[in-house]
């Protein structure tokens, strides 16, 4: 039987991503958690298996994968019974695949921003510059939401694990307004309907935000 290994920890964005992908597939798997904190993602051992130094990676069978889309997109395509979760149809895919790219580029960007200055460097202040690249992200997201339940359409893919599990660690640095935007607001409230999405998602970004929350002293708006 084929053994996929996912290694991470809990907080992690594009772990929890991978997470939803996993227990939407219901796929077995066996989750190694890594303790970036120990420096345990910069053992020689795990190095050699992804020499970017970064969770999640995915273990297949002798298959390495990392980056949290990639190995959405792996998941789906090699386990999948249906394609709806990342659809194979050309035009269908593009779309979700620029959200995929808009979340690493844009979303989690203006996340990794904040938590990078402090994790590497201490920096415990969020200036208003990247407040303000945050709720850019968060604008942007507002209008690809539109007037469709999901972030690609009608159906729920991929691309709203990742995006999710990004925009609902973004209240560790702002808030998300419901006022403000109601879209976002309603798209998470009913991706957390689904079964797993407590699980898969909820527990690790409770962790995050108050982890963060605890630290940065002081978050210009």
């Amino acid at each position: 039987m084929t053994k996929l290994v996912l290694y991470g920890m809990d907080p992690s964005p594009p772990v929890r991503a991978c997470l939803l992908t996993l227990k939407a597939l219901e796929l077995p798997y066996e989750y190694v958690e890594v303790n970036l904190a120990a420096g345990e993602h910069r053992n020689p051992e795990f190095l050699k298996k992804n020499p970017q130094g970064t969770v999640p990676l995915l273990e297949d069978n002798g298959a390495l994968i990392y980056d949290s889309h990639a190995i959405c997109g792996y998941l789906v395509d090699k386990y999948s019974k249906s394609d709806e979760l990342y659809p194979r149809d050309l035009v269908k895919r593009a779309a979700v695949n620029q959200r995929l790219y808009f979340d690493a580029s844009i979303i989690f960007m203006s996340l990794r921003n904040v938590s990078a200055a402090f994790f590497h460097k201490g920096i415990t202040v969020v200036p208003k510059e990247k407040t303000d690249l945050i709720h850019e992200a968060l604008a942007l997201t507002e209008t690809f939401l539109a007037d469709k339940p999901y972030i690609v359409g009608s159906t729920l893919t991929i691309a709203d694990f990742c995006c999710a599990a990004t925009v609902s660690s973004l209240p560790a640095v702002v808030d998300i307004d419901p006022q403000r935007y109601p879209k976002i607001t309603a798209w998470l409230a009913r991706l957390g309907q689904l079964p797993y999405f407590e699980e898969g998602n909820g527990v690790g970004v409770k962790k995050y935000i108050t982890m963060m929350r605890n630290y940065l002293t002081d978050i210009q708006v």
